[in-house]
């Protein structure tokens, strides 16, 4: 990989660092190489959002090489969220216009004395004042820098107002809509006044073997392009399981408390493309084109919604417009804010004031009710500016919980917003929820995928009920250190290519002779290595646990019908198939050792020694 870009913003010196070539061959890019990078420095007494609080955006060695769906790059730090480790991953342009500038990651230190923005191009740094654009929403602030710099097609990672004014769920936005969504990075920008970096590159991306690559390479796409899952995406976007995970009882309603709406859905990727679709977009080179484009009743063409969009504002809220959830996946973008975050707070209120854990006296007189819209955007605005009881919803549902003594009543863990993959349809999201080391996250491992029949053998993938136990705990395991690789290399999840092809990609692109042990050890390598981090700012096993509402029955369901998952049961197994101290769940010195991390195992030591 090529050197990383540090910028400390405190004293505005600019210089370069070498990855030492053992990181890269244990953790390959991505997060797992961030985690390595930035291991030093989380250390439990760091304030996420101070200047001493690093934040890195890292390509891996895959990012931009025109594979299959590899146009995607990371951003790691400390949240702001859940005091945790931070990962977020977005597509779009950006990361492989990084590469082309020379870089595979800008290191960002320190903190600014007013706004700026980074101008890197082909090799050079320039640090730019933004007094002028701080307060304007993302896309306004791609139009103006691009505006200003007038130096032809550029690419933009920025924030809205709302990282300005550190929400802790704040996003990173760039392209048309493309987001580095969870655990509030935006915020880590804002409070550095970074109010954007802006990337252009004419240089080529390095890989090992080029010619061996290129045809590897072409070949994947050409299989991605004709694969049955690829067809569907890109036929109907990431919401074309929608009506199917409907139907597993998968998709939540009313704020986590329902199975089944009061009406015929309109929330999927077929009512999007009968009603509003008009046209696909698409990452860097990627040929799968799940992205939507969307016209509204006012004539513009604009981003189109996701799953996690539009059941957020949609069922979650006991809502059924598309339309609605459109303009709010918008408003939530131009802002600067997470929608699964944001959307799963909003439900949170409406289930307190529904509850009358909430009074009239606490909203200034705005009776919170479940399917208003009007109520909807309204509260987005107040959360974005601070406002009112938006000041409340800003800091996330946990601390909304906490603040009206109902922290059970969240739907979250460790802080991170639970994703609409409920796991009373899919038990696996459990275990995937409960140890991720982000918090609740269905990226760290979509095995709601792998319930639904996406089981590939060569991984050692066990096909078990939707509703199992137990017995699924290794399964879980082996696909989260599946997807840890992905999010090294860094690759769509979305990309259903054979754990063979993207075998051979790998041994191309980095110059390695691994067979695929060694490709998902490198991911168990990440898995641990995340976990490990976590242990050191804190979390312990009792960490490892799931809301109160995904722990008993959806209050529609019948009797004969109703299911939930034996958490305790499923820990117990998963803890085993880790090779994990049960009574700790720290990962153990031996497992260390099996993965060649014996340079960790004296700060294991420490987390054992009684305080």
């Amino acid at each position: 990989m090529q050197p990383i870009l540090r910028v400390n913003l405190t004293t505005s010196f600019v210089d370069t660092f070498t990855i030492p070539i053992e990181w890269e061959q244990d953790y390959l890019g991505g997060a797992s190489l961030a985690a390595r990078l930035l291991y030093d420095h989380l250390v439990q007494d760091l304030d996420p959002l101070s200047p001493e609080a690093p934040l890195l955006f890292l390509n891996g060695p895959l990012s931009g090489t025109s594979g299959p769906a590899v146009g995607r790059f990371v951003v790691c730090g400390r949240s702001p969220a859940t005091r945790l480790w931070a990962e977020s991953n977005c597509g779009g342009f950006w990361g492989p216009e990084l590469r082309t500038a020379g870089f595979d990651g800008v290191w960002v230190q320190g903190r600014a004395d007013y706004p700026v923005y980074l101008w890197i191009h082909d090799g050079e740094v320039e640090i730019h004042p933004a007094d002028h654009i701080w307060g304007l929403d993302t896309y306004q602030t791609q139009t103006a820098i691009e505006s200003e710099l007038a130096s032809g097609k550029v690419r933009i990672a920025s924030i809205g107002p709302a990282g300005e004014k550190l929400i802790p769920y704040a996003l990173i936005l760039c392209d048309h809509g493309r987001v580095a969504g969870r655990t509030g990075m935006g915020a880590v920008m804002g409070f550095k006044y970074l109010k954007a970096i802006v990337v252009q590159g004419h240089g080529t991306i390095p890989v090992a073997k080029p010619s061996e690559y290129l045809h590897l390479r072409s070949e994947a796409n050409r299989l991605l392009r004709n694969d049955p899952v690829t067809m569907v995406a890109r036929e109907l976007g990431t919401a074309s399981v929608a009506e199917y995970l409907d139907y597993l009882s998968e998709m939540p309603k009313r704020y986590f408390q329902f199975g089944t709406f009061k009406e015929d859905m309109r929330i999927s990727g077929a009512a999007v493309k009968e009603t509003i679709l008009a046209g696909v977009s698409a990452c860097h080179a990627c040929v799968i084109a799940c992205g939507r484009v969307v016209r509204l009743e006012d004539g513009i063409k604009r981003k189109g919604p996701e799953y996690e969009t539009l059941v957020g504002f949609g069922p979650n809220l006991w809502l059924n417009d598309p339309v609605f959830a459109t303009r709010m996946g918008e408003l939530c973008d131009r802002y600067g804010m997470d929608s699964i975050s944001m959307s799963n707070t909003i439900g949170l209120a409406l289930h307190l004031f529904e509850s009358r854990r909430i009074s009239l006296e606490d909203t200034g007189g705005m009776a919170l009710c479940f399917g208003d819209p009007v109520l909807i955007e309204k509260l987005i605005h107040l959360t974005a500016s601070r406002e009112g009881f938006g000041s409340y919803l800003a800091e996330g549902s946990r601390a909304l919980g906490q603040r009206f003594g109902a922290e059970d009543e969240a739907v979250q863990v460790n802080g991170l917003e639970v994703a609409y993959h409920d796991p009373r349809g899919s038990s696996g999201m459990a275990l995937v929820y409960a140890t991720s080391p982000r918090g609740a996250c269905h990226n760290q491992s979509d095995y709601f995928m792998v319930e639904i029949g996406h089981v590939d053998p060569v991984l050692g993938l066990e096909f078990h009920n939707r509703l199992g136990g137990g017995e699924k705990a290794r399964n879980v395991a082996i696909h989260q250190d599946w997807r840890t690789v992905f999010n090294s290399l860094v690759i769509c999840i979305f990309s259903n290519v054979s754990p063979d092809a993207l075998l051979d990609l790998v041994n191309a692109a980095c110059g390695l002779h691994w067979h695929l042990k060694d490709l998902l050890r490198a991911g168990e390598r990440g898995w641990n290595l995340k976990r490990l981090i976590n242990n050191r700012l804190g979390l312990t096993k009792n960490n490892d646990r799931l809301p109160k509402a995904l722990l008993q029955p959806y209050r529609d369901q019948s009797p004969h019908d109703q299911f939930f998952p034996d958490l305790d049961e499923m820990l117990s197994a998963y803890y085993e198939a880790r090779g994990w101290d049960a009574q700790t769940g720290y990962p153990t010195e031996q497992k260390l050792v099996e993965l060649g991390m014996q340079w960790a195992i004296a700060d294991l030591e420490k987390l054992r020694k009684p305080v």
